[in-house]
């Protein structure tokens, strides 16, 4: 794949990361006569939420299931702090003895608020009549206890890492430490079979993992940043049903990887794509950063545009006949400088550069 170096310097940016998002999802993938339910992973790296100047990115993986081996080979290398939900896929990269270093499991509180929110929601409860089971008095009271502390965390989403320990240390331990006493307290009541018994052992049995952001403010409550990039994939499987092969998968998961950490870092994948495909072949291996998506927006496209504009004072180019452009455009000519095609749209407002249907001046 002639964009795999650019894939290969997002990947070695994400893996030195200290902290990674980490899900995944279900994906069809072609088998003899049948479809098997494979998976794509993906590791988001966001140093924003504790104020961290390195540039996001995701990387995606795509496998045939989702045996463990999976993400042990992914992370072999890597050490960190881990936010994810409890699978227990997840459990040999927390074996302290394992070759590639400690990684420290930070679990998803949303994730366990889901299932008390379940049995605590008056409104869906009306709905589903009086048959349906009565909504949880316990169940209510975490959630409304849980809220509190996302309270805190949006007052100090991008403060330094530090500033979001202090706080968490005087404002939010006393709410945590109060909320596991009191889960300990009503667990005690409940029987076995009771409703809102199992979200409470699911918190009780893993609170050092839950209890981690308090001692670490890189750590985040939510795993929201994997399920976002996710998302893509989750809206998008109807449409293209199934992936043609296992190696059509990874060049599934490949593209993601550039596409959604174009995205994350505010640019336009399509016109970011357009630009590296045309250049990357005549890039030297140390010229390859300047193409990273939160580069090029400040760098790449600048570079574009300035050899552009001396192309035309130079009349270096190759003039095709004129045609109309879309709506926002006048009548335009299209040019070729070098091997690549542009178009150049004339407006009341200004002209404006285009390759193809991607707008780069923009």
């Amino acid at each position: 794949m002639a964009l795999a170096p650019l894939h290969d310097l997002i990947a070695r940016h994400v893996m030195a990361a200290q902290r990674l998002h980490a899900d995944d999802t279900t994906v069809p993938i072609l088998a003899k006569g049948k479809t098997d339910t494979g998976r794509i992973w993906t590791y988001v790296r966001d140093d924003r939420p504790f104020g961290g100047a390195d540039p996001p990115a995701a990387l995606y993986f795509a496998s045939r299931d989702r045996r463990q081996e999976h993400p042990d080979a992914h992370l072999a290398a890597w050490s960190g702090i881990l936010q994810a939900d409890a699978y227990g896929g997840y459990n040999g990269l927390y074996d302290p003895a394992r070759p590639g270093g400690l990684v420290t499991s930070a679990l998803c509180w949303p994730h366990a608020r889901r299932g008390l929110v379940e049995l605590a929601d008056i409104a869906a409860s009306a709905r589903r009549g009086p048959g349906a089971a009565p909504v949880s008095p316990i169940a209510l009271e975490a959630v409304k206890r849980i809220d509190c502390l996302f309270a805190i965390e949006r007052e100090i989403n991008g403060l330094s890492a530090d500033e979001r320990r202090q706080v968490r240390q005087e404002r939010s331990r006393p709410l945590v430490d109060d909320l596991r006493a009191w889960l300990d307290e009503q667990r005690v009541k409940l029987s076995r079979s009771a409703t809102v018994a199992k979200p409470i052992d699911y918190m009780l049995r893993r609170w050092d993992a839950f209890a981690l952001f308090l001692d670490d403010g890189q750590a985040c409550l939510s795993n929201n940043a994997a399920e976002r990039a996710l998302r893509g994939f989750a809206l998008s499987r109807k449409a293209w049903l199934f992936a043609g092969s296992g190696r059509g998968a990874e060049r599934a998961a490949a593209m993601a990887t550039l596409i959604q950490t174009a995205k994350m870092n505010d640019v336009d994948p399509q016109a970011w794509l357009a630009d590296v495909l045309a250049g990357i072949a005549g890039m030297t291996q140390g010229g390859l950063n300047e193409l990273l998506p939160w580069n090029w927006h400040t760098d790449g496209a600048d570079r574009r545009r300035a050899a552009l504009s001396k192309a035309l004072q130079d009349r270096s180019y190759t003039a095709v006949s004129p045609r109309p452009t879309p709506d926002a455009y006048g009548i335009g000519v299209d040019i070729e400088i070098s091997t690549t095609r542009y178009l150049i749209g004339f407006h009341p407002a200004g002209a404006a550069l285009r390759r193809g249907s991607v707008d780069v001046n923009s």
